[in-house]
């Protein structure tokens, strides 16, 4: 079977911007048409059922937060290889430790992807509510436009939906 490329969201709605992720590949399930080559997956807070995701997809694009010393609303990318080899010094957001551990039984099943990706923000606010805070809210658009461009990179062609909000 061949793989699909896979865009993940992961996060927590009701904890402010843990819901970074969510809010994103929402913004771009609203906004634009994918080539059935391409899977976009609210992973929220789905732990090990995230994997049969995880298994079908090669490469996968995370969109999530990241808990590092770092301005808040700042976006960072990290690679497969950056985790790989513990380049990372930080710790991830707690449920992104998840996806890492469930990674590893993906592996372990021999239909792990070989290519991640993550596109990362710092969180301003962990609080119990479903807003987005000031500074990192803007960063849904931003992080939806280079996980698109960085599609084309890939030569999937992406469509804006009609009606979606200005790019």
């Amino acid at each position: 079977m061949e793989k699909k490329i896979g865009i993940l969201g992961i996060g927590n709605l009701i904890v402010g911007d843990e819901g970074f992720g969510v809010h994103a590949v929402r913004y771009l399930d609203a906004n634009y048409e994918f080539p059935d080559n391409v899977l976009v997956m609210d992973g929220g807070t789905a732990g090990i059922y995230m994997s049969p995701f995880l298994e079908e997809c090669d490469p996968v694009i995370v969109i999530d937060v990241v808990d590092i010393d770092a301005e808040p609303g700042s976006m960072h990318y990290y690679s497969n290889e950056d985790v790989r080899a513990g380049k990372l010094s930080t710790r991830m957001s707690p449920h992104q430790l998840g996806l890492l551990e469930i990674l590893e039984i993906c592996k372990l099943r021999d239909a792990a992807p070989e290519s991640l990706e993550f596109y990362c923000v710092v969180p301003k606010k962990l609080d119990t509510s479903t807003e987005l805070s000031d500074v990192v809210a803007p960063r849904v658009k931003e992080i939806s436009e280079i996980v698109l461009k960085r599609l084309a990179e890939m030569g999937v062609e992406v469509t804006k939906r009609d009606g979606a909000a200005d790019a």
